[in-house]
């Protein structure tokens, strides 16, 4: 390690520098504080030394390591630990200095600590990503220095080193620890009344007392001279696909996420609970081309397939070209399935644009059109008026908000289903509706 590269002045040189040159302009005034002045010349000369000899003793006095995840997760806190030896034979104060990812733009990350001789410390921070990609580290800096505290070593360790930031899979796991039919209540998700049945033949048995008396099958009762039953099992293995709209208008910021990663996370959960429910899960995006496409299944690298579709998902910022969509789906989605879309309409006209193929799509399967309240319109209609500007936003706020209700009554008159959902809400209400056409087999 270059010495001149590791050396470093303490503040508290400069300060007391500074407190010795104000007494040598006193001394003008008061002659006896000259002396004092010129001995604490020599205290500070001698500490300096002997703080350089302390501290720049030996090689390898100070270890230090990062240790990162596999991955990120993002819009969610994820844990870096370090760990810092001190061999040196007396206690130290440290000042960590970890390079992080530009993407943070945290440009004053300092810890400082203080470590007892031949002791080892931990200390962990936290990092909340906001976009999938990849995050380089630089250099974990480590700047030492004695109790005196005028000089500091620097020591560098962990190299560029960097982390892949993938959809809220710390989601995915939250809910996966949950019962969906009874523990999901607890975070919003309603338990929902069955109220009819999709039904697969599996057998015809003999009739027990409190079997459904519908469901006899008068020939084979003919046939066997007592009545029998068809029995059934509930449809399983339905395809559910997420379609993604990747245009422009997802990409809208809300709490630091675009709309498109609330859209990739709510994906991300709704493919695990639908494959927990034995259904295929599959998914693609969309804006001018039709991309990312992984077909329904229920397989055990479903998922991994998913993550990574999601992974690469990627903005373009051009209008999004249903028509494509409806082509595409046309060609490639022939079984009847759950279609739960994630785009954006701010008004009546942006729907009634796309409406032609949103009703072609829900002829031949069950559509739920997905989109995104305005919460900074929802507090400006919340929030008083007291002034002439405040009442005209305010009136345009409602009228706008008034508009996305419209887009609910019309897309409900064509037979499509919708959520009107803020995006903190997104999963649950997604989950939610997910559940509730299962329970009514409306699928």
């Amino acid at each position: 390690m270059n010495v001149f590269k590791s050396f470093y002045i303490q503040p508290r040189f400069f300060y007391s520098g500074l407190c010795i040159i104000a007494l040598f302009i006193f001394s003008y005034f008061v002659p006896v504080l000259f002396g004092v002045a010129q001995l604490l010349i020599l205290v500070m000369l001698i500490l300096f030394i002997v703080d350089v000899v302390m501290v720049f003793s030996g090689k390898s006095k100070i270890s230090g390591k990062r240790v990162l995840p596999d991955k990120f997760s993002n819009g969610d806190a994820n844990q870096v630990d370090m760990t810092i030896n001190n061999h040196y034979p007396f206690a130290i104060d440290a000042t960590v200095i970890d390079e992080v990812p530009v993407q943070f733009q945290m440009r004053d990350f300092n810890i400082k600590l203080s470590i007892p001789p031949k002791k080892e410390k931990s200390l962990t921070y936290q990092l909340k990503p906001t976009q999938r990609g990849e995050y380089h580290f630089g250099h974990l800096n480590i700047y030492a220095s004695s109790k005196i505290g005028l000089v500091a070593k620097r020591f560098q360790f962990d190299g560029e080193a960097m982390v892949p930031t993938y959809p809220s899979f710390k989601q995915l796991r939250k809910f996966e620890l949950l019962n969906i039919n009874h523990n999901l209540q607890d975070y919003g998700v309603k338990k929902i009344r069955r109220i009819g049945h999709t039904m697969e033949f599996e057998q015809i048995k003999d009739y027990v007392l409190g079997d459904d008396l519908r469901t006899i099958n008068w020939k084979a009762t003919a046939k066997k001279n007592s009545l029998m039953v068809n029995q059934f099992q509930d449809e399983k293995s339905q395809p559910i696909y997420s379609i993604i709209d990747k245009g422009r208008m997802m990409k809208m910021p809300f709490e630091g996420l675009s709309l498109l990663d609330y859209a990739i996370n709510a994906t991300l959960v709704i493919s695990n609970v639908a494959l927990k429910k034995h259904d295929k899960a599959g998914m693609l995006s969309f804006s001018k081309t039709v991309e990312n496409i992984v077909v329904a299944q229920r397989r055990s690298s479903q998922m991994r397939l998913i993550l990574e579709s999601l992974y690469n998902v990627k903005t373009d910022y051009f209008e999004s070209d249903f028509s494509r969509l409806y082509a595409n789906m046309k060609r490639h989605i022939t079984q009847r399935s759950l279609i739960l879309l994630y785009t954006n309409f701010e008004t009546l006209d942006g729907l009634n644009r796309q409406l032609p193929y949103l009703k072609a799509i829900a002829k031949n399967h069950l559509m739920v059109v997905i989109f995104f309240k305005n919460t900074e319109l929802t507090a400006i209609v919340d929030h008083k008026a007291t002034t002439i500007q405040q009442v005209y936003d305010k009136v345009i706020a409602e009228k706008f908000a008034f508009e996305k209700r419209l887009i609910v009554q019309e897309l409900k008159k064509y037979g499509i289903y919708s959520i009107l959902t803020t995006p903190e809400n997104l999963t649950i209400d997604t989950i939610n509706k997910y559940l509730e056409i299962k329970s009514r087999g409306l699928l």
